[in-house]
């Protein structure tokens, strides 16, 4: 395994106080109250495309006065008095296609794996989990926890999943220190409970199984649960608009909306799972907002939702990463959460395990998904094979790490890096302080940890150097990032 404090990425860390538990901006009425820059040092962690830098410790310098910024400077303005979302957490989903290729590898490089992924100190820290319920396109087959018409449910089991996923699951949170944040979503209802009688191709949940299809989440909570996997929350449904080639279900936002609160919503209280957290929507930036307006804007269903979820594939399509869109979401429901559910650089290509930009694709997401109110952030595969799978309709993608199964041997990606730049140095309860930059062609955010240290993201996306000022109050440090670079600083 490669040394993940190799790189050009740039996370810095600030002293400061304990953050609340407030969404709107918050003053403390005194500038600098709480938070001093003098005397103290930033450590910076690079991660770039030229060179051998990958999370790599490139440099600590002090904090000096500071007079005016001048126009003519490249500038990262960080006010630590200005505080927003509290953070849940960065990870990636555990499907039967990571388990099973995990399973193949070699001890030592599952291993290496785990710690790479989930261990903070000498990996990159991961704290959330998605998983599916039964089968997705990421599956050896399609398969469910039931026989075929079983509308009792009688012959409910996860057996399948204790062969590969839920051995991985717990592997994951023992080397994370005991704890993840875990959910699960479904990509479809077994067929005899749909229009089209077939789990792929989209189709719709037939009204007569609304209970039943509900009652099938708390069948899962509960049995993922004996089997000592707790289950923070759950999603809908996958991609709720889109019909798939492979496991799909389509529900317009009204339908959803009257899933969650005549069938879901009520069945998880009366099942005594009442504190699970619902989330909404688990698709693309582009028609967001309309699914937040018709649920939300139902108290009955709101009552319900923890948050809404969203995926990027809108980039794939030809479109824009509309970020706005996540902005206006969290403006005009700001008591809802927002979660990143899913990501993955699509069209798997071995000639572009290190294709660069792909890493960039996730930077520049996680920077502005998070700027604009995100709570959390979740990868799609942690792991897959040197051909982008097993995937049982040749969806075939990228991951962060993927897997030599003939050399039993990881792979580890630029992506992997980039993510970790967030991950290992941003922890869960962090709140995200007000961060600007002088200059688009430098993204910045910043997150105020539990334990008083800042951490500032700058990500570079041009072909040059940048030299810049990172100011906190009247305090500044002169920085430099190399081209198409990352970097933590951590102070």
């Amino acid at each position: 395994m490669p040394s993940i404090l190799a790189g050009l990425v740039m996370t810095v860390y600030f002293c400061g106080c304990n953050s609340g538990e407030e969404k709107k901006p918050t003053n403390s009425g005194v500038p600098g109250a709480g938070f001093s820059t003098a005397g103290k040092s930033v450590q910076v962690y690079t991660t770039a495309d030229t060179g051998n830098l990958r999370l790599s410790l490139t440099g600590t310098k002090a904090f000096a006065p500071a007079g005016q910024p001048l126009e003519s400077n490249v500038s990262i303005f960080v006010n630590p008095d200005k505080t927003f979302q509290t953070f849940l957490g960065i990870g990636g989903a555990i499907t039967d296609a990571s388990a099973e290729v995990f399973a193949k590898l070699p001890e030592a490089e599952q291993q290496k794996m785990l710690k790479a992924y989930y261990d903070p100190q000498e990996g990159i820290g991961y704290t959330l989990v998605r998983t599916t319920i039964h089968s997705c396109d990421f599956s050896s087959g399609s398969y469910t926890y039931i026989t075929e018409g079983d509308s009792a449910r009688k012959t409910f089991s996860i057996e399948y999943d204790k062969k590969y996923r839920i051995p991985l699951i717990k592997k994951a949170t023992e080397a994370a220190g005991g704890k993840l944040t875990f959910y699960a979503s479904p990509w479809s209802p077994p067929a005899f409970m749909k229009t089209n009688n077939n789990m792929l191709q989209g189709g719709k949940l037939l009204p007569q199984y609304g209970n039943v299809w509900a009652q099938y989440f708390a069948k899962f909570i509960k049995a993922y649960e004996a089997a000592g996997v707790p289950v923070w929350g759950l999603t809908i449904q996958n991609e709720p608009m889109a019909v798939q080639r492979w496991e799909s279900c389509i529900y317009t936002a009204e339908e959803e909306r009257d899933f969650l609160k005549n069938h879901l919503g009520p069945v998880m209280k009366q099942e005594g799972l009442g504190d699970k957290k619902i989330i909404v929507w688990d698709h693309n930036r582009d028609m967001i907002s309309e699914r937040a307006n018709i649920i939300f804007g139902d108290p009955e269903a709101a009552r319900y939702a923890w948050g809404i979820g969203f995926h990027w594939y809108e980039i794939w399509a030809g479109g824009d990463p509309l970020f706005e869109n996540i902005k206006n979401v969290h403006e005009a429901f700001p008591d809802k959460n927002l979660m990143f559910t899913e990501g993955c650089n699509e069209v798997f290509n071995a000639g572009k395990l290190q294709y660069w930009p792909n890493a960039e694709r996730y930077g520049r997401s996680m920077i502005n998904d998070f700027n604009n109110g995100t709570v959390g952030w979740t990868d799609w595969n942690i792991l897959l094979d040197e051909n982008g799978g097993p995937n049982h309709v040749g969806n075939f993608c990228f991951a962060p790490l993927h897997a030599d199964i003939k050399n039993g041997a990881l792979i580890y990606t630029p992506s992997y890096y980039y993510i970790g730049h967030f991950s290992k140095f941003i922890r869960p309860n962090a709140k995200r302080v007000s961060t600007s930059s002088s200059r688009s062609h430098l993204l910045a955010t910043s997150f105020l940890n539990e334990n008083g240290k800042m951490a500032t993201v700058v990500m570079n996306q041009t072909d040059k150097p940048v030299m810049y000022n990172l100011f906190i109050g009247t305090q500044a440090v002169e920085l430099s990032i190399l081209p198409h670079a990352i970097q933590t600083m951590v102070y």
